[in-house]
């Protein structure tokens, strides 16, 4: 599995060359290391960042609580779940393509960068990469069944357009800090309770 990975990924750079975007390890995006996650996590990927390149810093205000960012980072570590391998080729690209957008400068979270570089790849690659992804629609394109159990503890709405997110655990600084994606509103949390019969 670890050598369908390394292909995968070698086919994505390469086709990300030919759009203009370089990714190969080099000074301007960093070191890239790709592995299977050992854990059995139920998303789709992860790109953890170390090595913050420290003339990038720079001041974040959120909800007038200001954090110290870095655009660029030295050490990039892709993890792709599992689970993800089991699916069609083109999910497990689109998942990798979606990691690689977070090595480059300004991209390590779900901004205007990463959106922009996502537009591009979607575009003229032809590929799918969102902010999220939605497993049951990918498990039916890779002709697999979706078993998948959905309980959730955490119901949180924005209280501007009423979209709803689920979570099974729940940060009591998620509403602090995190705005809608749709609409810049806040957030509030409601505990779902289950009756048992």
């Amino acid at each position: 599995m670890e050598e369908k990975l390394q292909r995968l990924y070698f086919e994505c750079l390469e086709e990300l060359e030919k759009i203009g975007i370089i990714i190969k390890n080099n000074e301007e995006i960093g070191q890239i290391d790709i592995s299977i996650s050992k854990r059995n996590n139920k998303r789709y990927g992860a790109c953890r960042q170390e090595e913050p390149d420290k003339t990038t810093k720079y001041t974040e205000v959120v909800n007038g609580h200001r954090y110290i960012r870095y655009a660029k980072y030295k050490k990039h570590m892709i993890e792709v779940s599992p689970w993800v391998m089991e699916m069609d080729d083109k999910i497990i690209k689109n998942t990798i393509m979606h990691e690689l957008i977070h090595c480059m400068p300004y991209c390590n979270n779900h901004g205007n960068f990463f959106k922009a570089y996502a537009k591009n790849i979607n575009k003229n690659l032809g590929y799918d990469v969102s902010r999220v992804g939605n497993k049951e629609e990918d498990y039916k394109k890779s002709g697999k069944e979706y078993k998948e159990q959905k309980i959730y503890n955490y119901k949180i709405i924005c209280e501007g357009c009423g979209q709803v997110i689920y979570r099974q655990r729940y940060n009591k600084d998620f509403t602090k800090k995190y705005r809608c994606g749709k609409c810049g509103g806040k957030f509030k949390a409601y505990k779902i309770i289950y009756k048992t019969k």
